[in-house]
């Protein structure tokens, strides 16, 4: 290694990506992509040189002495001063078996069975209808100056459906997607595409929400998309570290309801399972909140000199792009309360279920998020559903507001973008109840 500098990593990732999109019964667009991407990093005296090569060979070793020595040069005129952590797990995590592999079904049965999910979505009522169906085939493999290799294989697929339902110049709509790293997962989901048509026309019929200060319970989608958005992405150490988190310099502090436990686990086997990170290390099950007091954040090796109080191993990327720090599988910890505990415990209030995106400020620690839909809680029992509907408030002050945590966690797949990069992710949570809670709507139900 060059005497100018003091640590370098390769990670080289290729792999393919099919995709399909029906519109209306129509198949719009259905093929495969291959890539092979590569992203190199050289810490000099004080920060980076970087160089993403694509396509990537790995086999051509002159090549790769020469992208090095590129990187070396890039490295020797940063002025950032860089310090990295000890890689503290190197041990591969296991990548969870697949039920059916995906790669060794024909494109052709893969527009069918998804033709089959959107065409489902049609009952009565609905217009329009848009399917699509994204698979993802990666190799993986990682290599640094310290002499660490290590690689694997992953293979992430789902499906999502749209249904539109119209009438008297309105337009609702119901969405349903389901992704997995267990394998196919399209065969017999035609209840998903019903689900989907059956939702856009109850909305359509629901009434709008009335907005104002009450009681509200989260359903584990909600609440999962609280538990990353948030408290997730607050928790994140280069947030912390640029001072643009409200939860810097808390750690120790009861920031939190006594029942509340946050947690990321890249080594769950949910979506966002990896089994090493972007810079070799294998993750760990890291408790952001535990018992309403925050613990940790989630550190790059470069976040965890820097901050400290945390775990490295959180540290991820696109094929070709570089580590940033990112959350896996993030969500609110199970407790004790059954679910019709929770709705009676609330009297009177709102149900909020499902997400249609929003906005938050980690800095500010405030928040804004979108429900699918809802259902005025009445005398501790639900009645009507209402429609655009929305929960927003401060994180902290949200976070002490959560009474009663259910017993039925249940997380779901997704994907999130920080710094022009998608990767995939999954949150969730048991239903929670809010003593209080501001609901936004423009309705007088």
């Amino acid at each position: 290694m060059d005497k100018n500098l003091r640590y370098w990593d390769l990670r080289h990732v290729s792999g393919e990506h099919t995709g399909i999109d029906i519109d209306n019964g129509e198949v719009e667009s259905a093929g495969v992509s291959f890539f092979s991407k590569a992203i190199i990093r050289a810490l000099g005296p004080r920060g980076w040189g970087i160089l993403a090569v694509s396509p990537f060979n790995p086999d051509d070793r002159k090549a790769l002495r020469e992208y090095l020595s590129r990187a070396e040069k890039a490295a020797v005129i940063t002025r950032e001063d860089v310090q990295l952590a000890d890689a503290p797990n190197r041990d591969l995590l296991t990548t969870p078996p697949m039920k059916e592999n995906p790669l060794d079904l024909p494109l052709e049965e893969k527009g069918r069975l998804l033709m089959q999910i959107t065409e489902a979505a049609k009952v009565p009522g609905v217009t329009n209808t848009r399917g699509t169906y994204t698979e993802r085939y990666e190799e993986v493999s990682f290599l640094d100056s310290t002499g660490f290799a290590a690689s694997y294989q992953t293979c992430r697929s789902g499906f999502s459906v749209m249904a539109v339902a119209k009438k008297n110049g309105e337009m609702q709509m119901g969405y349903v997607r389901d992704h997995t790293i267990d394998g196919l997962n399209i065969r017999n989901r035609t209840d998903q595409g019903v689900k989907a048509g059956t939702r856009a026309v109850d909305l359509l019929n629901a009434r709008a929400a009335k907005g104002g200060r009450m009681a509200a319970v989260l359903d584990p989608e909600l609440g999962g998309v609280f538990a990353h958005e948030a408290v997730g992405h607050a928790s994140e150490g280069d947030l912390v570290k640029e001072g643009a988190s409200v939860l810097k310099d808390r750690i120790g502090e009861a920031i939190g309801s006594p029942i509340v436990t946050i947690i990321d686990d890249p080594t769950m086997h949910s979506f966002g399972f990896e089994p090493i990170d972007a810079e070799g290390i294998a993750g760990c099950r890291t408790a952001i909140i535990e018992d309403g007091i925050l613990k940790r954040y989630l550190h790059s090796r470069e976040t965890l000199a820097a901050v400290g109080s945390g775990d490295a191993g959180h540290a991820r990327a696109m094929p070709g792009d570089q580590p940033i720090v990112r959350m896996s599988n993030t969500y609110i910890a199970a407790g004790d309360a059954r679910y019709d505990e929770i709705i009676g415990e609330c009297r009177n209030g709102i149900l909020l279920s499902g997400s249609r995106g929003g906005q938050v400020d980690p800095g500010r620690g405030v928040f804004q998020f979108n429900a699918e839909y809802g259902y005025l809680i009445e005398g501790g029992e639900l009645t009507q559903m209402v429609r655009d509907v929305s929960l927003s408030g401060e994180i902290l002050s949200t976070l002490h507001a959560i009474t009663l945590c259910g017993n039925d966690l249940r997380m779901h797949p997704g994907y999130c973008g920080k710094g022009g990069q998608s990767v995939p992710v999954s949150d969730g949570s048991p239903h929670l109840l809010l003593s209080e809670a501001i609901i936004g709507g423009n309705g007088d139900v």
